[in-house]
């Protein structure tokens, strides 16, 4: 993997410095800076950018920033620092959109019935954001609060989906790459361990079973990174020699 490049070095550098931040304010830099559902009060439009650098434990940003090290260091060094960096933060902006589109595929529905039921999108918004009932309301409503509050208090923070993407590029540019899961410490292609990567994130979403990472996972924000970051390679590695070819 040879010195640690330019980009790496100072996404390194931003993730450790977020983390240090985190570790002396807490909860004040979650509410700031970790990407809250937008019908929450606490989203912002920075979030979509910031909660990439944020991380909830030091497991968390360790395996993340030594998966950007192992993976994006090659990836850097073959695509050079600017497209790189286009790579990464594309990845980390479509984890953003499936992972809000997942949210809102399942908000959406209980949401509306909740209107048809005859409470105001105020009353609804405050009885989610005070875990507090307001009237008396019927057994339907109850179960419909339930479904959408988790959501509406969702918050996501990480680079996971910024370092999937990367991941993909590294795969594409890779295949036959020997790669191993500390859980699973046995040598397999990376044109097969990627993909398998991403589709057990895709189960984990459908089926809420968590397989090697823990259950609060954003596990669409994962799927959604290794997609951009599929197809932004996918476009550069077809118009490679045409003249809409980046400076490196």
């Amino acid at each position: 993997m040879g010195r640690l490049t330019e980009a790496i070095k100072h996404l390194l550098i931003i993730n450790t410095l977020f983390f240090v931040a985190t570790s002396l304010y807490g909860d004040q830099m979650y509410e700031w800076f970790a990407l809250h559902f937008p019908k929450n009060d606490n989203f912002q439009l920075w979030q979509i950018v910031t909660h990439m650098f944020m991380h909830g434990n030091l497991m968390h940003i360790g395996f993340n920033m030594f998966a950007l090290w192992m993976f994006g260091t090659p990836v850097e060094q073959s695509l050079g620092k600017n497209r790189f960096l286009f790579l990464y933060f594309s990845a980390g902006l479509g984890a953003v959109l499936f992972q809000l589109g997942y949210y809102y595929f399942n908000f959406l529905p209980p949401f509306s019935e909740l209107i048809d039921s005859g409470l105001s999108n105020d009353q609804i918004l405050q009885m989610l954001a005070t875990n507090q009932t307001v009237g008396d309301l019927s057994n339907a409503q109850l179960m419909n609060l339930r479904e959408v509050f988790p959501i509406y208090n969702a918050s996501m923070v990480g680079a996971s989906g910024c370092i999937m993407g990367v991941m993909a590029a590294f795969g594409m540019m890779n295949p036959d790459a020997k790669l191993m899961m500390i859980f699973l410490p046995i040598p397999i292609k990376a044109k097969y361990f990627i993909p398998g990567i991403i589709l057990l994130d895709l189960v984990s979403a459908i089926s809420g079973q968590s397989f090697f990472s823990p259950s609060n996972t954003a596990y669409m924000a994962h799927v959604g990174g290794a997609v951009i970051g599929f197809v932004v390679m996918w476009y550069w590695k077809k118009n490679s020699f045409n003249n809409r070819r980046w400076d490196r």
